[in-house]
């Protein structure tokens, strides 16, 4: 047997392992803390009854989080969300239990607190090995999946530069083959263009191709339906990769509707499910920060007051969800003015409009404060993209495509582009384009842990005061 193959013949073996060692580290994490703790190794029954309770959890409910299959290309931080979640839903059962049959008394709180977060930290290092030993495999040449790709266009090279470059992910591109005449036999990117579309099924089984990767651009689809009918008839796993990547992509997905796949280009992730998390997520957090705020905010209101003649808020109209007006609040930090309907003027470095406590406000960003009271009326969430003024959203339409995009999600009170230095003063195209680039990279990677992220940073840079005037 060829050693380069040994791994990926075990690989469903693998697997199987994973998915009992998974639950075998939570059990030895906390086998290890009472040992730590209590300065004993003699176990109690209740104690051995909720460290099965664990093992069985973690073998039941793990799988339904889709931890178990395979990773080449994915971020170990999006494992690790997985993780993070599967893990507390496992704890969560385990405490729902405790309580449910009244024996929570029986155990230690300090312990129970230290497993719930040893069993993650041995979880993430036991994955983390895990990666680092394939990778070392991989790297060597062993563990590998042979990729064919129908295509050698610009984008049949892209994807065989890509996989080039992450050979972690055990991905290897031993050839092109494309009808064009006219690189037939040339090595593109480092990779031979081995012969004409029609020789690749018979190649698959020759050179023992595991993967084949189909590039063609759309106007090739009756060549596409044939070479997926001889494809069909052989043990190889195809995969299509659509020619929509000169375009803007907004958390796009594979579905089905009415009994037909679909490709959804434009599809916010804030739906289901997850719609429920994140507006669930918004009202509590806004409830806890607005009653913690209530001195603060009084303290704010009197300084406001004595700052300059005039109200203590300033709203503004502004683009929210799908485009819709919304007002916004905030405290006011410039001296009382107006403007006409039509003009926006942002606020600029040394801006003379601006009261000294004024800049406080917005050097911390405490100026925001009222806009919680959006987040509680569903105007707004915590974490999103900035809302514009209309005015603004207007003329940055006709300048960027992409810029609406960033409408498919509630705008926040912080987010993504602002903890990235993108806050304040967008004078400059470029910099509004920065701003809405950072905007659709959180929606189309959004998860609840990242949301936390960008709070714990907006709070490091309120302390900080950066890029705010």
């Amino acid at each position: 047997m060829d050693s380069r193959s040994l791994l990926k013949e075990n690989a469903s073996t693998l697997e199987f392992v994973q998915r009992f060692l998974d639950p075998f580290v939570v059990v030895a994490s906390g086998i290890l803390l009472y040992g730590i703790r209590f300065e004993s190794w003699d176990f109690p029954m209740n104690y051995v009854f909720v460290l099965i309770g664990g093992f069985l959890f973690c073998l039941a409910i793990f799988p339904f989080f889709d931890m178990y299959r395979p990773r080449r290309g994915a971020s170990l931080w999006a494992e690790i969300q997985i993780l993070a979640s599967a893990w507390t839903v496992v704890c969560a059962g385990l405490i729902i239990v405790l309580f449910a049959t009244k024996t929570s008394t029986y155990f230690s709180r300090i312990w129970i607190g230290q497993w719930a977060i040893a069993g993650f930290v041995s979880l993430v290092a036991f994955r983390v090995t895990l990666r680092v030993g394939l990778r070392f495999f991989r790297r060597r040449g062993f563990n590998l999946r042979f990729i064919a790709i129908a295509g050698a266009g610009k984008l049949g090279r892209d994807v065989a530069n890509r996989l080039a470059a992450s050979p972690w992910t055990g991905l290897k591109v031993i050839g092109f083959y494309d009808d064009d005449p006219r690189i037939q036999r040339q090595v593109l990117e480092g990779v031979p263009v081995r012969g004409g579309l029609h020789c690749l099924p018979k190649e698959v089984v020759e050179l023992g191709i595991d993967q084949v990767w189909i590039a063609l651009p759309l106007q090739q689809d009756k060549q596409v339906k044939s070479l997926v009918a001889h494809l069909s008839r052989l043990p190889v796993q195809v995969t299509f990769v659509p020619d929509i990547y000169g375009v803007h992509l907004l958390n796009h997905s594979i579905g089905e509707v009415a009994g037909f796949p679909v490709i959804h280009l434009l599809e916010s992730p804030l739906s289901g499910v997850q719609g429920i998390v994140k507006a669930v997520e918004d009202k509590i957090l806004a409830v806890l920060i607005m009653l913690l705020a209530i001195p603060l905010m009084l303290l704010i209101i009197i300084g406001v007051k004595l700052s300059s003649p005039g109200p203590i808020f300033f709203r503004q109209l502004r683009g929210g969800l799908h485009g819709e007006r919304i007002w916004v609040w905030k405290f006011r930090t410039m001296k009382h003015h107006t403007e006409p309907p039509e003009k926006v003027s942002q606020a600029r470095p040394g801006d003379h409009r601006i009261t000294a406590f004024g800049a406080f406000l917005r050097r911390t960003s405490l100026d925001e404060l009222p806009q919680f009271l959006n987040v509680l009326k569903g105007d707004m969430s915590i974490v999103g993209p900035r809302p514009h003024a209309v005015a603004h959203d207007e003329f940055y339409l006709q300048q960027i495509d992409a810029y609406m995009l960033r409408h498919h999600v509630k705008p926040g009170i912080t987010g993504w582009a602002q903890v990235n230095g993108w806050r304040g003063e967008t004078g400059e195209i470029e910099k509004m384009e920065m701003r809405v680039k950072h905007d659709l990279y959180y929606i189309n990677n959004w998860s609840l842990w990242f949301d936390l992220r960008i709070i714990f940073m907006t709070i490091f840079m309120m302390i900080t005061g950066k890029n705010a005037h």
